[in-house]
């Protein structure tokens, strides 16, 4: 399909070709493993076995490399799958990597935990503030890491600043897309070198699948990424992928509706007399608003908020919820709710990415505005 259509109709149409056999609208879940061959190396398709690729799969990778404007789309079995592929691929023994002080506790725990005894370092570095990462790159660097809105403190980077700073430093800039989706932003128009996705959350979008990906425009990296992706096998497996599929046919809608009922969110909870602090880039006072507006279509579904009284007070707001779900987790239809501090973000207590004690973190799902409202407002008390 061409690129020129408009996103809402890639994200119906790309990759989601008729079957050839009975004409079925939707892909087939090709629940298989291996493949019948003509002959010794005669692949029908270029298909011998699941794990090296999956024409399910493949109609969701083709679908990814559309809607992020780039040229190959690859879908893991998890968010930290990607990662864990991408910086494989990346880096090496002696290799710097600079990594935003707000980033999600799992990919910390990944740099901290796991990469780290590969012999690669990182540095941390306010990531909405391009000067403060410039002053963090080494020589030995070959990562800018962003997450833009960032998780859970919605912090925005200036991509097209930093993909600057990346190319002048000799690095390479990975931008974390979760929290926007593509139907919000799409990094490597604004230079990035690859985007990573939780497809688990927006894209999904129901709360009934895990998995991640990876997308690219330069050839010679997706071809690296391909052959690591294979090498290392921890793929979607294809009821995963059709399942991701399906939910990104109403991404569209759907970011519409999270981002309208989130806007409402945050408003209220500015003028809440228990709330100390909003955190979400689509108020005027936020300090990555101007820079969200230039390079988002809206300010997405997650909204953070500080809490009077501290970190015993933000726990008991989340266990009253009622419509809201105390649960990890984001992006689904339905409203989550949860304390960052001692769920999501457990990993990074005591380090320089260690999260307020009195942050709540909000994904604000697709139902009624007003019940949502009146959730909140009993929680607050």
């Amino acid at each position: 399909m061409s690129d020129d259509h408009s996103f809402e109709t890639l994200a119906i149409h790309a990759g989601n070709t008729a079957d050839p056999l009975t004409g079925a609208v939707v892909p087939p879940i090709y629940q298989v493993s291996t493949y019948k061959q003509d002959g010794v190396g005669g692949l029908r398709g270029g298909y011998e076995y699941s794990r090296s690729a999956n024409p399910t799969r493949t109609a969701l990778e083709e679908n990814l490399a559309a809607l992020e404007g780039g040229s190959l789309g690859l879908a893991f079995a998890s968010g930290l799958a990607a990662e864990d592929c991408l910086l494989r691929t990346l880096l090496s023994p002696g290799d710097h990597v600079v990594i935003p002080n707000d980033a999600y506790g799992g990919t910390f725990r990944l740099f901290a935990k796991v990469v780290s005894r590969w012999g690669v370092t990182f540095s941390v570095a306010d990531s909405s503030d391009p000067a403060a990462v410039r002053a963090a790159l080494t020589p030995k660097t070959k990562v800018i890491w962003v997450e833009t809105p960032s998780n859970p403190l919605l912090g925005i980077s200036d991509i097209q600043a930093l993909a600057d700073v990346a190319r002048a430093g000799g690095a390479r800039l990975v931008v974390d897309n979760t929290f926007a989706s593509p139907y919000l932003q799409q990094p490597l128009a604004l230079g990035a070198d690859v985007v990573v996705h939780s497809t688990t959350k927006y894209m999904g979008g129901h709360s009934d699948v895990v998995g991640g990906a990876l997308i690219v425009n330069d050839a010679a990296l997706g071809e690296e990424l391909t052959y690591h992706q294979n090498a290392m096998g921890a793929v979607a497996g294809p009821f995963d992928a059709w399942l991701v599929l399906r939910g990104i046919k109403t991404l569209a809608v759907r970011m519409d509706r999270h981002s309208e009922n989130a806007t409402r969110v945050a408003d209220m909870l500015t003028r809440h007399a228990r709330v100390t602090k909003v955190l979400y880039p689509g108020l005027p006072e936020h300090p990555g608003h101007e820079v969200a507006a230039k390079q988002m279509k809206a300010f997405g579904g997650m909204v953070s908020f500080r809490v009077e009284g501290g970190e015993e007070a933000a726990v008991e707001v989340c266990n009253r919820a009622r419509l809201f779900t105390l649960g990890e987790s984001l992006g689904g239809v339905e409203s989550l709710i949860e304390h960052p501090g001692r769920m999501t973000h457990a990993s990074a207590a005591g380090s320089a990415l260690e999260v307020p004690g009195d942050l709540v973190r909000l994904s604000v799902g697709i139902e009624s505005c007003d019940d949502l409202l009146a959730d909140l407002k009993q929680m607050l008390g």
